[in-house]
Order: structure tokens, then C-alpha cells, then sequence
């Protein structure tokens, strides 16, 4: 009988933020590759569009003028998924299979700059200090409404990813009840500093800072892994070294670690395939609805699609639409590539 080694034979990991298992099955690394292939087509933009609905002084499809802005501008979205009304109602469903209740919100878009060609990892430091710093704005005010139980910030990049417009900019959702994977998060963050009395993600992370194995990068306030559980081929989790619960916690110093960071790992994501790298990022943080939340510790998730080149993603489907998911490269082996990564961007070489 073999020993099992976790670089050869397949096995499952466990996720203690969603108490869920994945599948890793790192032997088929090795299989050659039929599948898809595209070609990787690079179109340079211009700093200023006129048929951009998000750079400044060009008119909305409401017909609203956006401002000529000169860093960060926030508007809420012309095609909001919420709505802000507050409608009667008496029941939330016919039956217990039948569920149903009114969901009311606020969606907003950031835009991150005012030039049209540019994305947070070509971005100058402080540029993306304004981006931090519009979010917690952003939080505080939302936060702010009786209604309003939880912000999502998030920013969606690349049309892979679904983002109509290459403009940089998020987005940030303000909802009344907790989403499905916070409701979870919380749920298994409560559990352990119930019976720790300790962030599990801070046990987490310096577990992880002990082993080296999945770290990419770090400074003095921040580190960035490649989850021990993660799904996504690069996926990877910026963290606190500091345990808080919101963005509004953090010190001066830690805005700075934190928009340091964030270039840092975006511009390795560009520098692996040499491409402008899409994902899918959002923040996770405390809810909004005025209650202590003490097992809340501050963290931003990258979920990126690109598997083996610049053109070639990775798809959700069959067994991982049906089971649940799976992974071939290990989260060790997707550290240990963009841990090599450069920290200068591949444009300006």
C-alpha cells in the first residue's frame, strides 16, 4: 500500500468558513490538454472614451452627466438589482416549500479612476489608498439606513467575469437581509470564537505564516494565501494580521498595508499570463445591523477563472454542478507560482 501523499493521490479538504469539503485531485496535472483554446486578443484603450457611460462628463443611458471627476466617483447603479421601497406584505408564501420575502437595498458602482484604460494594478499606491478609503465612506453611509443589514463590496474584472464595461470600477450592494455565503461565514465564524474565544481566521493565519506552504505575498499589517480549501485554480485571500471586524477599524497605517497589498497581488495576477487578469473580489466583514460581531475578522476574497494560460478557464461543471468542487492544481503549487511572481508590472519592463 501506497503512502498517501497530498502532491500525488486524491483527496478532500475541508473549508471551516462554509463547512463544506472539496475535492483534489492533483494527479490530473498531469494529463495533456484537448480542450478549449482561444486566441488571446490584447486591445490597447484610450485614457478618455466617449462612448463610455463611466468616464467623466460623458452622459448615463438615464440621461444623468457624470461629473468631470477626478479620482473616485460613486453613483447609485442606473440598473440597481435592489430596489429601495419598502413594500407591504402579509405573508412569505403559500406553503412551506413556497418561501418568499421582500428583499430591499441599495446598489451603488465605484468608479476607481477617472482614466479609462486603467486597472488597480497599474494604479499608483495612493490612487488605490482614495479606493479604500471611498469604501469606507461608503460602508459608514449605507450602513448608516435602519434597513440595511449588510454591504458587499465587490468589483468584478474582465468580460469573462461578466463586467459590461472596462472601465475600472465595483460595485457595492447594501441589503437588508444577509446573503447566502455571508449567512454561512458568520454562522461558522460565531461557532469558533464561541468555543475559542479567538478569530478562527487569525488562528488561521498564523498557522498559515508558521508554514510558509500557501502564503504569496505579505507586509507588515496584511498576507495574502492561496486558501488551504481554495476552489478557483489561483484563487487567494487577502487577510489581517490584525484581528477587526470592518474596514472602518482600520488604523492609517493599516489603509496604506492594505492598498500596498492589494497592487501587489494584482499585478502578480497580471504578470503570470501576462495579461489583465479577471476575477472576481469582494470583502468580507461584520454585517451592518448594529450587533456586537466580535467573530468577524476582516478579509477579501479573489476568485480568478484562468486555469492554464491567459485563454484557457476553468469551468464549474459536471461532477463539481452535481457533487460538489474540485481542483487539480494544489492551493501549495498555485502559492508557490505567484509567490514567484514579480511585483513589477510585465508593461513596464
Amino acid at each position: 500500500m501506497q503512502a498517501f501523499n497530498t502532491n500525488e493521490h486524491p483527496h478532500r479538504r475541508y473549508n471551516p468558513l462554509l463547512d463544506e469539503w472539496i475535492l483534489v485531485s492533483p494527479h490530473r496535472t498531469k494529463r495533456p490538454w484537448q480542450g478549449q483554446q482561444e486566441n488571446t486578443i490584447v486591445k490597447a484603450l484610450p485614457e478618455y472614451d466617449p462612448g463610455c457611460y463611466l468616464c467623466p462628463g460623458n452622459e448615463r443611458s438615464n440621461g444623468t452627466k457624470n461629473p468631470d471627476y477626478a479620482d473616485c466617483f460613486v453613483f447609485e447603479n442606473d440598473f440597481s438589482a435592489l430596489l429601495n421601497q419598502e413594500v407591504e406584505h402579509s405573508t412569505m408564501g403559500t406553503s412551506s416549500l413556497f418561501k418568499f420575502k421582500p428583499e430591499r437595498g441599495i446598489n451603488k458602482v465605484v468608479c476607481f479612476s477617472p482614466k479609462h484604460h486603467l486597472t488597480i494594478p497599474e494604479m499608483e499606491t495612493t490612487a488605490i489608498e482614495k479606493i479604500i478609503h471611498t469604501w469606507i465612506a461608503q460602508y459608514i453611509e449605507l450602513g448608516s439606513h435602519d434597513f440595511i443589514n449588510h454591504v458587499q463590496i465587490f468589483e468584478n474584472k474582465g468580460a469573462v467575469m461578466g463586467c459590461s464595461n472596462p472601465h475600472p470600477h465595483g460595485q457595492i450592494w447594501a441589503q437588508s437581509s444577509l446573503p447566502t455565503q455571508v449567512e454561512k461565514t458568520q454562522k461558522n465564524l460565531k461557532k469558533y470564537y464561541d468555543q475559542h474565544n479567538k478569530s478562527l481566521l487569525k488562528a488561521y493565519l498564523d498557522e498559515e505564516l508558521k508554514v510558509k506552504e500557501r502564503v504569496v505575498c505579505e507586509n507588515d499589517h496584511f498576507a495574502v494565501v492561496v486558501p488551504f480549501w481554495a476552489i478557483w485554480p489561483y484563487e487567494t485571500m487577502i487577510i489581517s494580521k490584525r484581528h477587526f471586524s470592518t474596514i472602518i477599524a482600520m488604523t492609517k497605517e493599516e489603509i496604506v498595508s492594505f492598498a500596498q497589498i492589494l497592487k501587489t497581488i494584482t499585478v502578480k495576477y497580471d504578470n503570470l499570463f501576462e495579461t489583465s487578469f479577471p476575477y472576481s473580489s469582494g470583502i468580507h466583514q461584520a454585517p451592518t445591523d448594529r450587533l456586537a460581531h466580535p467573530e468577524w475578522h476582516f478579509h477579501m476574497h479573489f476568485y480568478p477563472p484562468l486555469l492554464r494560460s491567459a485563454s484557457v478557464k476553468k469551468f464549474m461543471v459536471g461532477y463539481e454542478m452535481m457533487g460538489e468542487a474540485q481542483r487539480d492544481l494544489t492551493p501549495e503549487s498555485s502559492a508557490r507560482v505567484l509567490s514567484e511572481m514579480p511585483t513589477l508590472h510585465y508593461k513596464l519592463k
